[in-house]
């Protein structure tokens, strides 16, 4: 039997995909991609400020349902649509991660071709003690 255990969390999915919102091992966690679903509405917003801050609620709730918080993730890729996207991503990140001595790795790239109306999205690992 794998020791590997899919997670799951009320109004957050990808779509129709059979992929799970984290998957954890042992003590690590890593997530698919995160972005910025309403779980009230079912609805991506159209806007980057609210889709950002759902991100990172999503986020939270995918590390609490892992057995993990956000103060256990050591990396995290942005995906954004546009450059200017991470002034935006910046202002959540602050907000995340306030103790600039204790904030984990992150890299955000460009990327076209995010779905929908996806304008950020993340993915995340977290190491739990």
């Amino acid at each position: 039997m794998s020791s590997r255990r899919s997670i799951e969390v009320e109004g957050f999915s990808h779509g129709k995909q059979p992929i799970p919102a984290a998957s954890r091992v042992g003590n690590i966690v890593m997530t698919g991609g995160v972005y910025g679903l309403d779980p009230k509405t079912g609805l991506i917003p159209d806007n980057l400020e609210n889709q950002t801050e759902l991100m990172f609620f999503n986020l939270g709730r995918i590390m609490e349902a892992a057995g993990a918080s956000l103060d256990r993730v050591v990396k995290i890729t942005v995906f954004v649509k546009t450059p200017e996207a991470r002034q935006v991503v910046n202002k959540h990140w602050l907000s995340a991660f306030p103790d600039p001595a204790s904030r984990p790795a992150r890299q955000t790239l460009q990327n076209d071709h995010l779905a929908a109306n996806m304008l950020v999205q993340c993915e995340a690992t977290a190491v739990l003690e």
